[in-house]
């Protein structure tokens, strides 16, 4: 059988008989990704400037590293007070070594996630006691019934709704983000009432970035066309006291006083 480095030079027509394509990714799944890559986008930035905070996804959550029979994959998991780098490493979190369930998980619904998402995950997390599960669904309710759904612990341990409706937008606010969670036109958006401005999501962040990149290469041009200006103006200066001890000098040689 031909190795990995063979098939990546051969032409597609002597690839090995035992050579499989792939299946193409599908449609479905690129949109999950996307959304999943936004909020941990969001959050990260939002979140930045705490080296306590974990916002991470699609890693593994258990209660102890053994117990691998009740373990579940969170789409998006933000923790505080916690060690972020170690759980990053281990691409999983497991709260008997974190010290503390998440506190904050989010699932985006695909066609087959729906009843996991609900009944099963939505029980397990319970148990786990992690203080928020909100559940988004970008097709407007067809896969989990409602556009956003979510749930906060009570102090007795039981998951209670948080989400208005309000002006035909769905609102929920995350007493353990500080920002409430908005479905917006099959998109999740995080407002920050402190600021009155949503998030940015990652392509915002990056036109954001791109305008203060322009700007600052605006600035350096306007800052060297400046000293180029104050250059040509301090050498014509000098040309000018340059001429001027010149004809002093031919002056002297002349036996002419200056001030003759």
């Amino acid at each position: 059988m031909a190795t990995e480095r063979q098939i990546k030079t051969m032409g597609a027509a002597v690839l090995p008989p035992d050579f499989i394509l792939p299946d193409p990714p599908r449609i479905p799944d690129m949109m999950r990704n996307a959304h999943i890559r936004r909020f941990e986008g969001a959050l990260d930035a939002y979140f930045k400037r705490r080296d306590d905070v974990l916002v991470a996804g699609q890693g593994y959550l258990r209660h102890d590293p053994t117990n691998e029979s009740e373990q579940y994959a969170p789409d998006c998991v933000v923790a505080f007070g916690v060690d972020a780098e170690a759980i990053v490493s281990r691409n999983g979190y497991i709260i008997s070594e974190a010290g503390k369930p998440p506190d904050f998980i989010l699932e985006v619904a695909t066609r087959f996630s729906a009843t996991p998402d609900f009944a099963d995950k939505r029980e397990g997390y319970r148990r786990y006691g992690v203080g928020e599960y909100w559940r988004f669904d970008e097709t407007g309710g067809e896969r989990n019934g409602v556009p956003l759904a979510g749930d906060a612990m009570t102090d007795g341990g039981a998951y209670i709704p948080i989400i208005q409706d309000e002006d035909g937008r769905l609102w929920g606010y995350s007493e353990v983000l500080g920002l409430h969670l908005c479905w917006d036109d099959g998109f999740l958006r995080f407002y920050d009432s402190a600021s009155d401005r949503f998030l940015p999501n990652p392509v915002e962040m990056s036109d954001i970035a791109e305008e203060a990149e322009a700007r600052a290469e605006a600035e350096s041009e306007r800052a060297d066309e400046a000293k180029a200006r104050a250059d040509a103006a301090t050498a014509e200066r000098d040309a000018a006291t340059a001429e001027n001890e010149r004809l002093k000098a031919r002056l002297r040689e002349a036996g002419i006083e200056e001030d003759e």
